[in-house]
């Protein structure tokens, strides 16, 4: 049996900003921002994981169910970058199975060329972000 690999949805949202050209991914991140889903009515913070190494208030939740991974995210509309981060996993990672998720390589944001296009300061964050969604998914296979 091979190695799980990362979404599919996800390889081809990477493949798409690891070939657009520079101009375009800021459009493009914004674009994921924007369609980033919010948090269900019903849904607040409480049972939320911050993940402090964002600049911004982020609040994230994976659960694992029926063999696949639902994630949440909260971030405010003024903070685009790690929204759209977190618009690029919601939409990379739905349906995804957990094998999936935590085949998700730590350097996805230097292969999508992202390092070129923001700050060091807003790629640690969004590494701390898919750290912390690994962690709760490995935390619930436990």
């Amino acid at each position: 049996m091979s190695a799980p690999t990362m979404p599919p949805k996800l390889a081809e949202i990477v493949d798409d900003f690891a070939s657009a050209p520079r101009e375009v991914v800021l459009e493009m991140l914004l674009e994921f921002s924007d369609a980033m889903p919010p948090l269900p009515a019903e849904m607040d913070r409480e049972g939320m994981e911050q993940v402090v190494e964002c600049q911004t208030p982020f609040f994230l939740r994976a659960e694992v169910a029926d063999g696949t991974v639902r994630t949440w995210f909260d971030c405010p509309p003024e903070s685009p970058t790690t929204r759209a981060f977190a618009g690029i996993l919601a939409e990379g990672l739905a349906g995804a199975s957990p094998e999936e998720v935590l085949a998700v390589p730590e350097d996805i944001y230097q292969r999508m060329g992202l390092a070129q296009a923001i700050s060091p300061l807003r790629i640690r964050g969004g590494i701390a972000i898919l750290g912390r969604l690994k962690r709760q998914v490995r935390e619930q296979l436990a």
